[in-house]
């Protein structure tokens, strides 16, 4: 069974004394994990991580809308030149966030826009950071999706038509330890969307799965993930790897 980690922040300093979190996701069967980028400061710990296992950590750049701030188009500077200068997997995490601060909402859009554009040019796919703001993000992507732009809605959290917007634009969903939480109406609104167009992710270090909420998440408890989305689907949790692996790699590597 080969798993797939689509979003994990593996350089976070909560691991910065855990030299083996990657070979417990990889002895869960978590043979890849990608890794998005938040902005400048992040990029050389997440490329030792890639530099040290080529073959699980894979790296994204981008500027994390929240961290979009006065110096934002220096940030847009330095992911563009990195992005000449090196392979990523992917553009991420770009978006937008309008949860925590709407101070930036302006310059957030801009990034996003500029973002999605190197995306393009790259042939890269884009990791949609989509806080409070998910109409606004499928309505950015709508205008920019020229039959090339793909990717993914990292920890899909909007209803039922958001969803079915964002599977129509040929973009997966990224479903999460949230889909375990008791309250939680993603294993609702999942069974609206087909399995084909699901990504696993955990968003470690944060959102841990039950049995685990409310500790330190981490990309070994991607099982536990595929394990509820099985249930939702009435599928063997094998089944959900085998799908969810596959649209994994149609995204970051078709």
């Amino acid at each position: 069974m080969i798993l797939i980690d689509t979003h994990t922040h593996l350089y976070d300093e909560q691991f910065l004394t855990d030299d083996e979190q990657i070979d417990r996701a990889v002895a869960a069967g978590v043979e890849r994990m990608y890794m998005p980028n938040c902005d400048s400061s992040t990029i050389l710990p997440m490329l030792q991580l890639a530099d040290k296992y080529p073959q699980q950590c894979m790296p994204m750049m981008g500027l994390h809308p929240c961290y979009v701030k006065d110096d934002y188009m220096n940030e847009l500077s330095v992911v563009s030149q990195w992005l000449n200068d090196r392979k990523f997997s992917a553009v991420g995490e770009v978006g937008l966030d309008y949860y925590w601060d709407m101070t930036w909402k302006d310059q957030q859009i801009e990034a996003f826009e500029y973002q999605i554009d190197l995306a393009l040019q790259h042939q890269l796919p884009i990791v949609i950071h989509s806080r409070e703001s998910t109409p606004d993000c499928i309505n950015i992507v709508e205008r920019k999706q020229n039959g090339r732009l793909k990717g993914i809605f990292h920890c899909f959290s909007g209803n039922v038509d958001e969803a079915m917007a964002i599977t129509n634009l040929g973009f997966c969903l990224g479903i999460g330890g949230v889909v375990t939480y008791k309250k939680s109406l993603l294993p609702e609104i999942l069974k609206s969307v087909s399995i084909d167009s699901i990504v696993l992710e955990t968003d470690a270090p944060y959102l841990a799965p039950v049995p685990y909420r409310g500790k330190r998440n981490e990309s070994s408890y991607i099982p536990i993930i595929a394990a509820k989305v099985a249930e939702v689907y009435g599928l063997s949790i094998h089944d959900v790897a085998n799908v969810t692996t596959a649209n994994a790699i149609r995204v970051f590597e078709e």
